[in-house]
């Protein structure tokens, strides 16, 4: 038997040591290649950045030159001049209701109506002890001047002509008391019919027909609120304040439009009425109130609204996007595009904004070109790609 020759027993009992032996290197060397894989990628700088690499694709807008107006923007709550509960002044059952929810009506209109015969009969009864009294009264004074001829003549007494005068006043004195029960029913009479105490639009019923009402009812039978005109309630910050007190002193009434709550379109135009007081500590701002014609009634009580106040207009500016302005610890600044595709980084002093839009008081001049999207990817100098025109090709 040759011993030289391992059995397959013995070449299987070999074999986790020849793997033991060289496991560790195939491994060791793995590490070593993605190490210097990761280390070659981790050493390359983004193409974009560079401002010799690929060009960075860019959005751009046109710097023009015109007219801005500065607009402060809050938002407001559309509220009625004054708003009335309509309440009955007298109780009794509700017999009709003469307006439609939500009608226009106008001072003075019906709107609903008491059962009148309870009233009819005080009235009645007020002018029966009228005319009682009244018949009183002038027999009292018939018979005073029949006395006062008996004094002259010395057949009575002065004491039965002062009994008698005395009657005669007492009777005027219920006369009088008559005539205020009198005009009381009448006036009650009146109360049955309830009609608007101001113009406006009828809120919903709160009443119907039927029921008993009382002058003493908290909800009373409906609201009416008139909304032409309107008023719209708002607040800008306290910092902007005194640019409001100083342009409402020197142009009168400045303009206020009122927006959707998406600033995508204009409901009505009005006028700055009045200006608080006093500043909201909670809030840091001055409340505002707007007046409005509203004659389309767009505006409806309690609705919210974007009210917005121009207080100057800024007069041959350059205006820009205001997605091209940047800011940073140097102020604010965006990115030009200059005529070999390449961007310069331009300090800018921004005069004011008006929604997408702000007017530029130095650094920038008319026509050049603004880069608006794409802004995360430059540096100074970077090359840029601006976008097709439409219908252009290759």
């Amino acid at each position: 038997m040759n011993t030289s020759e391992a059995t397959p027993t013995e070449q299987a009992a070999g074999r986790p040591a020849l793997l033991r032996g060289w496991r560790p290197w195939a491994i060791g060397g793995a590490l070593l290649l993605f190490g210097w894989f990761l280390f070659g990628r981790g050493g390359k700088k983004d193409p974009a950045a560079n401002a010799g690499g690929r060009p960075v694709p860019v959005a751009v807008a046109k710097a023009r030159k015109g007219d801005m107006a500065v607009q402060l923007t809050g938002l407001g709550t559309v509220t009625a001049l004054n708003s009335v509960t309509v309440k009955s002044r007298v109780d009794g059952q509700l017999v009709r209701i003469a307006f439609t929810e939500g009608q226009m009506v106008r001072e003075g209109d019906l709107l609903a109506e008491i059962d009148p015969r309870p009233f009819q009969v005080q009235l009645m009864q007020a002018e029966g002890q009228y005319a009682k009294n009244q018949a009183a009264f002038q027999n009292a004074t018939a018979d005073l001047k029949r006395l006062q001829g008996l004094v002259q003549q010395g057949i009575i007494s002065r004491q039965q002509l002062d009994t008698q005068t005395s009657a005669v006043a007492q009777y005027e004195a219920a006369l009088k008391s008559d005539q205020a029960q009198v005009e009381s029913a009448k006036l009650n009479l009146v109360y049955s019919r309830i009609t608007a105490p101001i113009s406006g639009r009828v809120g919903l019923r709160l009443v119907d027909a039927g029921n008993m009402v009382r002058a003493s009812d908290a909800n009373g039978l409906a609201t009416i609120a008139p909304i032409q005109p309107i008023n719209v309630l708002f607040a800008v910050p306290a910092d902007s304040i005194q640019k409001v007190l100083s342009q409402n002193a020197k142009a009168g009434k400045l303009p206020v439009e009122a927006w959707d709550r998406d600033l995508k379109s204009r409901l009505a135009l009005g006028s700055l009425s009045a200006i608080d007081n006093q500043v909201d500590t909670a809030t840091g701002t001055v409340r505002l109130k707007a007046l409005f014609t509203n004659e389309d009634r767009v505006l409806f009580p309690n609705q919210f609204v974007n009210a917005r106040l121009l207080v100057d207009t800024l007069r041959g500016v350059v205006i820009i996007p205001t997605a091209a302005i940047q800011r940073g610890p140097q102020g604010a600044f965006l990115y030009v595009v200059k005529a070999d595709s390449t961007v310069d980084l331009r300090i800018i002093e921004v005069q004011g904004t008006d929604g997408d839009e702000s007017a530029i008081g130095k650094g920038l001049a008319d026509g050049e070109t603004v880069v608006v999207d794409g802004l995360e990817k430059l540096r100074p100098g970077s090359k840029v790609t601006l976008p097709k025109a439409p219908g252009a090709k290759g």
